[in-house]
């Protein structure tokens, strides 16, 4: 991506394998996911059978090659918003984008999830209490 103000090859395709590796097992609606780069964005647009195609959303590097900043494609506004993913952060990892996205752009299409959604999900509440701090850290 955009690590120190120029491209950075690696991170480039690292991004993308992982998403095709990703889309290839949990959402067979797609034919192919396709990323464009520009600055420290990527621009990721699903491809659907029949060859059309259907911006999905924007992921912001912020330095680490695991947690990414997230925005969705508002198809009504014709933009991308930041948004929060189905795991309740707003940074995370390329593939729990792409499942955030396609959950809610491939619903609206009619295409409805799979069977058995994806699983390796984690859940992390967006705000941590003293007490929720404890219990994680096996104080009581």
């Amino acid at each position: 991506m955009d690590a120190a103000g120029h491209g950075d090859r690696k991170a480039k395709s690292s991004i993308i394998l992982r998403l095709l590796d990703h889309a290839e097992h949990n959402w067979p609606q797609l034919t192919k996911v396709q990323a464009s780069y520009h600055g420290s964005f990527a621009y990721i647009t699903g491809v659907l059978p029949g060859s059309e195609q259907i911006p999905l959303f924007r992921l912001r590097y912020g330095g680490s090659a695991r947690s990414f900043g997230f925005a969705i494609y508002s198809p009504a506004r014709d933009r991308y918003q930041d948004a929060i993913l189905l795991t309740g952060l707003p940074t995370r990892s390329p593939q729990q984008a792409l499942d955030t996205a396609c959950t809610l752009h491939i619903a609206a299409l009619g295409h409805g999830p799979e069977p058995e959604p994806p699983t390796k999900l984690r859940c992390h509440p967006i705000r941590w209490t003293p007490r929720m701090f404890a219990q994680f850290n096996g104080y009581k």
